[in-house]
């Protein structure tokens, strides 16, 4: 009975969380309300506080659901990959992330992050997205200085190259969002990375 009742609630958290999801995307999260969450899912709105404080913990565990660390992307590479031949490494962990993206969990979230989010209260958009931003270049900065002490980057700092494909990573995420639907992020950010990356390597 008692595991039960944990599986019937956490499933009931996962529907609130859902239901989040869908008004924050309709409505963007400033305008949107637990009371209008609670009813989305047919509960009350103390069902809501019963497994969230606020809209900001809401808000929160709805971006956990997608959260993705770069570091989590290179571990699923092929474990020697990354000592042998880093810039493949770093190619094949920025495709798998771009195919992440397309799954429509994370494009809806990561939309509303971007575009449907305004500061206030606990909520603060623009730390969270710098939070993302700088946890990537990290990773990539580590694997470009292993790169650069193997020798595999032509002539460019393992700083320059991971400013290069940051930015090209950027530029790509905040252009696919804005559209979605005009093209696959993944087929298109799979020839560009693998065009800059070949521009990187050392003959």
């Amino acid at each position: 009975m008692a595991r039960r009742t944990k599986a019937e609630a956490a499933a009931t958290r996962e529907a609130l969380i859902d239901a989040a999801e869908d008004m924050f995307m309709a409505h963007g999260v400033a305008r949107t309300s637990l009371e209008q969450i609670a009813r989305h899912t047919g509960m009350t709105r103390g069902a809501v506080y019963w497994h969230f404080k606020n809209k900001a913990d809401l808000f929160h565990a709805m971006l956990e659901r997608v959260r993705m660390p770069f570091q989590d992307l290179m571990d699923q590479v092929e474990p020697t990959l990354a000592d042998r031949c880093p810039l493949e490494a770093i190619r094949q962990a920025c495709i798998k992330g771009l195919a992440r993206l397309e799954q429509p969990r994370h494009r809806r979230v990561h939309s509303i992050l971007m575009y449907r989010c305004e500061f206030f209260s606990d909520i603060d958009p623009q730390a969270m997205q710098e939070e993302i931003s700088q946890d990537t270049y990290a990773v990539l900065l580590k694997y470009f200085q292993m790169a650069h002490e193997r020798g595999q980057l032509a002539s460019l700092s393992a700083e320059a190259a991971t400013d290069l494909l940051h930015a090209t990573l950027s530029g790509l995420f905040y252009g696919w969002l804005r559209h979605p639907e005009r093209y696959s992020i993944k087929t298109r950010g799979a020839v560009m990375i693998e065009n800059l990356l070949q521009l990187m390597r050392k003959d």
